[in-house]
């Protein structure tokens, strides 16, 4: 008895219709669990391709003939740039631990997992916030799950290709003396490819933050505008830091940053002017609606001063015979 009045009590919605504290805590749990279990099934087909993921994602921009490599090389010949030239001796990778090639297999399996099914992974978890939604939010937000996943999916790309092979280039072979040899760990240099791809893919979402911020009005175009130059200069200072000592490659890495934080102030300033105008005509319902309240409250009251005229019209005429036979 217990058990089946507990059953029928988690069942139960409140007297309004709406799921109860308990109801949202299990639909978030299998959501969550849905979710794992993508991101699982992911990382199980990274580690059973594991050449794939390795020789031909993992350590690529490590060798010459990687693609970015390539075409920077054949850059440098047209331009006379031999800096442009990066990669052309890779890096040594080493493992230190027993277990260390082993560890890293599973770890890059479950990162690859995540990429594989963030698409899937963002559905569940919009699909849970989603019902809470007004639907004039619902159209705003109409499309996100599939721009954010071409967002991070975009970031994820630039980081792979573009950022990546500059920043092994730089890092792989700086030297703060000619008696200190780089012999890099694998750990050390598939935590950094990691860490650089993901970290682009998480940045290229910025559009979608600032959507839901200015949606809310936590943030405003005009903010974004104001702070402009000091972006401009953090994405110069993080660009310098990883490239090599060129113009092309600094405007290589900034300028997708710069515009990308252009395209958001352009989004904030269109959810702000889509608000206002929503507002306004929110308020010119209102005040209609309110008019025509106003108005009907009139005829209702003239209509009843009209009937209590003839009422009393009525009664008076009923009235004056009986006044005449007296």
């Amino acid at each position: 008895m217990p058990v089946m009045a507990l059953k029928s009590k988690t069942k139960s919605r409140n007297d309004d219709g709406e799921m109860t504290f308990l109801q949202h805590l299990e639909e978030l749990r299998w959501h969550i669990i849905r979710a794992l279990m993508a991101v699982v099934a992911g990382a199980v087909l990274a580690f059973v391709f594991k050449n794939i993921i390795f020789d031909s994602i993992i350590l690529a921009p490590n060798d010459p003939d990687f693609i970015t490599n390539r075409l920077l090389c054949r850059l440098a010949d047209l331009v006379n740039a031999p800096v442009l030239c990066i990669n052309q001796n890779p890096v040594e990778l080493i493992s230190i631990k027993m277990a260390g090639q082993f560890t890293t297999h599973i770890t890059i399996s479950l990162v690859a997992g995540l990429i594989i099914a963030f698409p899937y992974v963002f559905w569940e978890f919009w699909s849970f916030f989603r019902p809470a939604l007004y639907e004039k939010e619902r159209q705003y937000a109409r499309g996100a799950v599939s721009l954010a996943s071409l967002l991070f999916l975009a970031g994820v790309a630039f980081g792979y290709f573009i950022i990546t092979p500059l920043s092994i280039n730089f890092l792989g072979s700086y030297r703060v003396s000619d008696v200190v040899t780089n012999q890099i760990n694998i750990t050390s240099y598939i935590g950094s490819v990691t860490s650089v791809a993901l970290s682009a893919g998480i940045t290229f979402e910025l559009p979608i933050v600032v959507f839901f911020l200015a949606r809310i009005g936590i943030i405003t175009p005009e903010f974004m505008r104001k702070y402009r130059r000091h972006s401009i200069v953090i994405v110069l200072m993080l660009a310098a830091v990883i490239t090599p000592p060129d113009v092309f490659s600094l405007i290589l890495v900034t300028i997708p940053l710069i515009l990308l934080y252009e395209v958001s102030i352009f989004i904030a300033a269109r959810v702000i002017r889509k608000r206002a105008e929503s507002d306004a005509a929110e308020e010119a319902a209102t005040a209609e609606a309110e008019e025509a309240a106003a108005a009907q409250s009139a005829n209702k009251a003239d209509e009843a001063a009209k009937q209590t005229a003839e009422d009393k019209a009525v009664d008076q005429a009923a009235a004056d015979p009986g006044d005449d036979k007296q």
